[in-house]
């Protein structure tokens, strides 16, 4: 039988309660306006666990509709209370009051390559100690520091201009660190959400004058590798092109440093309408993993005897996704990018299982799987766009007798 004729119309069915439930569990803890105690989503996680259970030996037997409403409660409350209890766990690492605005000793390790300013440098820190007047305090295991001039950022050059703080660095400096503060405005850019999602709660500069103990640089950690391999890209790229005008944008889609894009270049792409090509997002993991995809199937066909082991149209599913982590892991892993890769993956691994089941039931099955990940995404305009560009590929993709579309057509409906 071929894979594409096994049809598992009734697994697919009783999953799409568990999917909306899970779907609408997630929606709900998210617009509660106050956290509560962690006691309580712990209770509500074990109760939905015991319902699971409870349906599971005895509710089948019931009506199709009352067991699918059942399922739905169920999951929503398993959704709300995990989410709730990743929320406060998150929050319990949070910077105490009493430590803004404080000069810390800091030790740490810097986590990701260093984004160059007008004004300076700006990257995250893994933090390994801190203290406050020589006595040990805690801080948020991650935060984003800012090195301004000023304040020492000289020191933090090397030959060029180019800035000898490299990723996987262990340093010991005084910084200020603040909670994160930014505006919400309806329809703008949520600062402190996004803050949130990349696991930052703290925000802070170097402190490095007269009053203050300079920054020392203490080891090469080896840590965070692919950072690293990122900023040393990053410097090729402006030691051959520093005199060509297209230098930014080939750094920005190479490494997905946007920094490195001017402003009056900025300029013009909004003014033209393709401010959004210039950011690594899930249009160019998608793109690159439909032509990896491809790629991959014809050197697989190239092969008979590697077609009689693996088929060649498998290879192309396992490829695709594969080489997309990578492109999307070098660019900076961005939240955009890890939904795509995620969204991918599912749809990648229904077609290797060999199930060929109603497209809006693997649409939703992919949007879930992300919002195991990140819960947070529905919060994001950017996990909507991409979930409805998703959507619109693959209803596109259907031709009118139902079997799918050409690579091309899929292309054509992606751009």
């Amino acid at each position: 039988m071929h894979p594409a004729t096994w049809h598992r119309p009734g697994a697919a069915a009783g999953l799409l309660p568990a999917l909306l439930g899970w779907l609408g569990g997630c929606a709900l803890q998210l617009a509660q306006p106050v956290l509560w105690p962690w006691w309580a989503y712990a209770a509500l996680v074990l109760a939905g666990v015991a319902g699971w259970l409870v349906l599971a030996h005895t509710g089948w037997g019931v009506r199709a509709a009352l067991r699918h409403a059942c399922l739905a409660c169920i999951v929503a409350a398993l959704a709300f209370g995990q989410v709730g209890l990743r929320a406060v766990g998150f929050q319990a690492n949070r910077l105490s009051p009493d430590l803004e605005g404080r000069d810390l000793l800091l030790t740490g390790v810097v986590a990701t390559m260093p984004q160059r300013g007008a004004n300076g440098l700006r990257f995250q820190m893994r933090v390994e100690s801190a203290q406050a007047d020589g006595v040990g305090v805690p801080v948020p295991p991650r935060i984003q520091l800012g090195w301004y001039a000023g304040f020492g950022v000289d020191a933090a050059r090397g030959a060029g201009g180019m800035p000898a703080l490299w990723a996987g660095e262990r340093w010991r400096m005084v910084v200020r660190l603040k909670a994160p503060h930014g505006n919400s405005n309806p329809l703008g850019f949520d600062y402190e959400l996004w803050l949130w999602e990349h696991g930052i709660q703290a925000t802070g500069y170097v402190r490095d004058n007269a009053a203050a103990r300079a920054p020392q640089r203490l080891a090469q950690t080896g840590r965070h590798p692919v950072e690293w391999l990122r900023q040393r890209v990053r410097q090729r790229i402006d030691d051959r092109l520093s005199e060509a005008p297209q230098a930014g944008w080939i750094t920005a889609l190479v490494t997905g440093d946007q920094n490195a894009i001017d402003r009056a270049d900025w300029d013009v792409f909004r003014a033209t309408g393709v401010s959004h090509l210039m950011s690594i997002s899930g249009l160019h993991v998608t793109m690159f993993a439909w032509l990896a995809a491809t790629l991959s199937a014809a050197v697989w066909r190239a092969s008979a005897r590697l077609c009689l082991w693996f088929p060649a149209s498998h290879a192309g599913w396992i490829g695709g996704p594969a080489l997309a982590l990578a492109y999307a892991v070098f660019s900076g892993w961005g939240v955009p990018a890890q939904r795509t890769v995620v969204m991918l993956a599912v749809v990648c691994l229904l077609r290797l299982s060999s199930r060929s089941w109603p497209w809006p039931m693997v649409w939703l099955l992919a949007g879930v799987a992300v919002l195991l990940i990140d819960p947070w995404a529905l919060l994001q305009p950017g996990f909507w766009l991409s979930f409805v560009a998703v959507g619109v590929l693959f209803a596109s993709g259907d031709r009118a007798h139902g079997q799918p579309a050409s690579a091309w057509h899929r292309l054509h409906a992606l751009l």
